[in-house]
């Protein structure tokens, strides 16, 4: 899977820097309204320890993550 990001001009999807092959099945996320979301205090923790587990970088590279995930098939 890969990230690309655009904007959409005259209606359609112009993607920065990326290049996709002819045909490629897309998903595209856009933020609606102010971006802001609201979280239980469960939530608000887990998220709050999870920022400080990246700022102390206790972080797994993307790769071993798909690959740990593949496993579990």
């Amino acid at each position: 899977m890969r990230v690309a990001s655009g904007r959409v001009i005259g209606g359609r999807i112009e993607l920065n820097d990326a290049e996709l092959p002819e045909g490629a099945a897309v998903m595209v996320l856009f933020p609606e309204g102010d971006g802001t979301f609201e979280a239980d205090p469960a939530t608000e923790s887990m998220l709050l320890e999870s920022i400080a587990q990246c700022e102390r970088g206790e972080t797994i590279p993307l790769e071993q993550v798909i690959e740990e995930l593949r496993g579990r098939e």
